[in-house]
C-alpha cells in the first residue's frame, strides 16, 4: 500500500507553517520523486514523515497504518529509513562498525552478521572496505554506505533526502546507480533532490511543490515534456 500523506499542515512553529495542506502517495514497490525550489517544504514533509515534526493537521499511514505520534527511533520497527540531508558517517569508525550502527534494532547477534552479509552481498565495495575508517572513502562512496547502511534492517520503505548533495557529476552517477538498483528490489522509495533531472530520469511518479503545497504532479514521462516550463516558475 506504500505510504501516504493526506492534507498534512506542519511546521517549525505553529504561526508559520510550512507544510499547507499537502497529499502525497508513495506507491508500493516504486520511486516517488519530490521537486520544488528551496523553501517549498522538501526537507520539512520527509522530517514530519519521519516524526521529528508533528503536524497540526493532516494523516501520515505507511501500509495502511497510521504513523502519528510515532518518533523517530520507532520508524526503523515500522520499516522505514531515513537518509538526511548531508553526510552522516562517523568518519573515525570502521565501515563495518558504520553499517552495523543501522541495525542497532537487530536483536541478537546472528541476527546482525546475517544482515551484514546481505549488506556486503549487495554493496561488494564496502566489503572490501569493512576494515577501513568510514572517512578515508571518497564522497560517492560514502555515500553508498550510507544508503547501505539503511538497508540493515530490510525496511520496506526509503525516505531519502537529497542523496546526491556535494557530489562531483561523477559520483552522483554512481549513487543513483545504487539507487536504481534498490528500486530493481522492490522498495518503496521517496526522494527529495535538487539534481532534478537525475532523479526523475529514475521516477515512476512526480510531485512538485510551491509554498508547502502540491502544484503539480503526474508520471516523468509527463513532467518531461512540461519540465523546462515548470523549473521557470521557480525563478
Amino acid at each position: 500500500m506504500g505510504l501516504e500523506v493526506s492534507d498534512v499542515v506542519a511546521g517549525y512553529t505553529r504561526e508559520v507553517p510550512i507544510l499547507n495542506g499537502l497529499n502525497l502517495t508513495a506507491e508500493d514497490g516504486r520511486v516517488t520523486v519530490i521537486i520544488g525550489p528551496n523553501g517549498a517544504g522538501k526537507s520539512t514533509l520527509l522530517k514530519t514523515i519521519y516524526g521529528y515534526l508533528k503536524p497540526e493537521r493532516g494523516s501520515i499511514s505507511h501500509d495502511g497504518e497510521s504513523i502519528l505520534g510515532y518518533a523517530p527511533k520507532d520508524m526503523l520497527r515500522k520499516g522505514i529509513a531515513y537518509l538526511i540531508q548531508g553526510h552522516s558517517v562517523f568518519p573515525r569508525m570502521l565501515v563495518e562498525e558504520n553499517l552495523e550502527l543501522g541495525g542497532w534494532i537487530l536483536g541478537s547477534e546472528r541476527e546482525r552478521r546475517e544482515a551484514l552479509e546481505r549488506v556486503y552481498e549487495r554493496y561488494p565495495r564496502l566489503k572490501e572496505k569493512r576494515r577501513l575508517p568510514a572517512g578515508i572513502l571518497s564522497g560517492g562512496e560514502q555515500r553508498i554506505l550510507e544508503i547501505a547502511r539503511l538497508t540493515m534492517t530490510g525496511p520496506r520503505t526509503l525516505l531519502l533526502d537529497e542523496p546526491s548533495v556535494g557530489l562531483m557529476p561523477k559520483l552522483v552517477t554512481e549513487v543513483y546507480e545504487e539507487i536504481s538498483k534498490l528500486k530493481e528490489e522492490k522498495y518503496t522509495i521517496l526522494i527529495v533532490d535538487q539534481n532534478v533531472k537525475k532523479s526523475i530520469s529514475i521516477a515512476d511518479y512526480v510531485y512538485a511543490l510551491a509554498l508547502g503545497e502540491n502544484r503539480h504532479e503526474g508520471t516523468k514521462e509527463e513532467f518531461a515534456e512540461r519540465l523546462d516550463e515548470i523549473v521557470k516558475e521557480w525563478i
